[in-house]
């Protein structure tokens, strides 16, 4: 079902919408990334530095990276967590600062199953004396079944499967790390089920061979994620969102399929999921082009065959192609991940390219706008332009 409009005529992209009890100033995301910077999963100043600039820069909803629920979680040793009292201060004051320029905060939680321990993608061998700095660890993996992600590609595992205490375990860790999130103030969680992570193995046929209630047919496969998302939307304060990101194809002949997201998203949308965030892949051997856009088609078999609120990610980098998405019904959100690390005030710049006017300087952060403004008006652009 489509988010309810409750600002005045604009572009869509810039129309402010509602979850909930929660109002987010424009449809504009940015999707979660890891910085693979944290020391014991606690953020920094990088972290901040890095969150902030959205903010800055304009966008609605600003959501935190991978955040692992327990420590063997982590995609590796360089992930936040969330899985101590310690780790919820230093997020907090990334929320606040969030609030304070009218931007929205999520919280993406995760586990990496089979893929955790993995290299740093800047760092793949430290040295001794880097390791010391950058808190460096190693571990044993977890997943549903003890086959290793790749054979081909360095720096994988092999998983211990896990049992059915450890899947206990895991759903009360994310049950843990929702209640920090809410200490933490953020106003919105993910639940991350895509890009070959652990829900997502248990998901697929590619990493699911269990033989128990978790594994075998579709129903099976589905239950851990099934679960763990009604015991998080109880846990959750009613009046806040909850997203799921799922993987809706592995791009695999193997693997998990659209048709299959869509039975998942309606199941999903009955347990009091808000949206769900539509990505594809995480399995080696998947069969992948990306393009401009070469995701959205699944965002919007999903929307349409579930009858739930979408996300739309995958190379969104043009103001014309995100207002598209929109006004064609193929998603109520679009969010940006790498076209916001190459320009944190995309917002800014395509509220101009849509909108216009002198009112477009209004978005701006008044420390800024007024001085943006002045230098169009001196350049006779944008605004200002005689054209």
């Amino acid at each position: 079902m489509p988010l309810q409009k409750i600002g005045p005529d604009m572009s869509q992209l810039f129309t402010p919408v509602s979850l909930r009890d929660l109002d987010l100033k424009n449809r504009l995301v940015v999707a979660p990334m890891c910085q693979y910077s944290a020391r014991h999963g606690v953020a920094n100043d990088w972290h901040f530095a890095h969150l902030a600039r959205f903010a800055l820069g304009g966008f609605g909803l600003v959501t935190v990276e991978a955040t692992a629920v327990t420590p063997e979680g982590r995609i590796s040793y360089g992930d936040l967590g969330l899985w101590t009292d310690e780790q919820v201060e230093p997020l907090r004051r990334i929320v606040d600062f969030l609030h304070s320029q009218g931007t929205a905060a999520g919280i993406q939680l995760a586990h990496a199953g089979r893929k955790a321990a993995s290299p740093v993608p800047f760092r793949p061998e430290p040295t001794d004396a880097e390791k010391v700095a950058i808190a460096y660890e190693d571990w044993q993996p977890v997943a549903p079944s003890p086959i290793i992600h790749s054979e081909r590609l360095p720096g994988y595992k092999l998983p211990r499967e896990m049992t059915a205490d450890d899947i206990r375990r895991l759903k009360q860790s994310f049950i843990e790390s929702v209640y920090r999130a809410e200490k933490a103030g953020f106003d919105l969680v993910e639940i991350h089920a895509a890009h070959g992570y652990l829900i997502n193995q248990f998901l697929s046929p590619v990493a699911n061979r269990r033989e128990d209630d978790y594994g075998g047919s579709r129903e099976n496969r589905m239950r851990l994620l099934l679960e763990l998302t009604e015991e998080v939307r109880a846990a959750w304060p009613a009046e806040k969102p909850l997203f799921v990101r799922i993987s809706a194809s592995d791009n695999h002949p193997e693997g998990w399929t659209v048709e299959d997201s869509v039975v998942l998203a309606g199941k999903l949308k009955a347990l009091g999921v808000d949206a769900v965030h539509v990505s594809s892949g995480g399995f080696d051997g998947a069969a992948f082009h990306p393009k401009s856009l070469y995701q959205l088609p699944l965002s919007t078999q999903v929307r349409k065959g579930a009858g739930i609120a979408t996300v739309a990610v995958g190379l969104i980098t043009t103001p014309q192609e995100a207002e598209a998405i929109l006004v064609d019904g193929d998603a109520d959100l679009v969010a940006l991940a790498r076209a916001a690390l190459d320009d944190p005030n995309w917002p800014l710049h395509a509220r101009h390219v849509l909108d216009g006017g002198e009112d477009s300087y209004a978005a701006w952060p008044p420390q800024e706008g007024y001085a943006i403004r002045n230098m169009d008006r001196a350049l006779g652009r944008r605004a200002f332009s005689v054209d």
